[in-house]
């Protein structure tokens, strides 16, 4: 998920919509889709890293809001809604629940480090030339974001310092890239 708005600010009409369910239907008959069929949908598969999997575990259950381990329709339209329409502050909130794994809303440095990690093993797996060292990043973040000194970052410490820093919105935005893959469904399906 881009943070970004512009050119993946796409349009989502009814009929897109429509189209979606029926991709949705036929893919998962059960009206429900799991996270073994999430995986596949984002190229997880068993060549994949542990890093990879564990980022798109994260990303389903961000996804699950009702915390049934299914993504039902009506969670894939607002996840799609959020990847092809989403403003930045939604898209940030967004990244903020993957990264707060315990859901207690805000982040401690473990929770900072786990995703930073992740991020960072995937870059790594396509760009074996980058070298970045863990603690440093997660120490930066802290020392940009974390504005009242608590060890923890609340959302709105989140969502203000990516606002404000460009180095910080890069290190803690999740760009999981399925826009390509709603949009590439859409047409397949006219």
């Amino acid at each position: 998920m881009g943070q970004t708005q512009g050119a993946t600010d796409k349009e989502v009409t009814l009929q897109n919509i429509q189209e979606l369910y029926r991709k949705f239907a036929s893919e998962c008959p059960s009206g429900n889709l799991h996270l073994h069929e999430f995986k596949r949908i984002f190229g997880i598969n068993s060549t994949s890293t542990e890093e990879e999997s564990a980022y798109m575990e994260n990303v389903f259950r961000s996804f699950d809001t009702n915390k049934d381990g299914n993504i039902d329709f009506m969670e894939y339209v607002a996840a799609v809604h959020l990847v092809l329409r989403g403003k930045l502050e939604d898209k940030l909130k967004w990244s903020f629940k993957v990264y707060d794994k315990d859901g207690n809303g805000c982040l401690d440095r473990q929770e900072v480090r786990h995703i930073v990690k992740i991020i960072y093993k995937i870059k790594q797996h396509n760009d074996p030339a980058i070298t970045e060292n863990i603690d440093d990043i997660c120490d930066k973040i802290f020392h940009l974001v974390d504005k009242n000194k608590d060890s923890q970052i609340s959302l709105e410490e989140f969502i203000e310092g990516a606002e404000k820093d460009p180095w910080v919105m890069d290190q803690l935005k999740l760009d999981i890239g399925p826009c390509d893959w709603f949009i590439e469904h859409l047409k397949l399906d006219r």
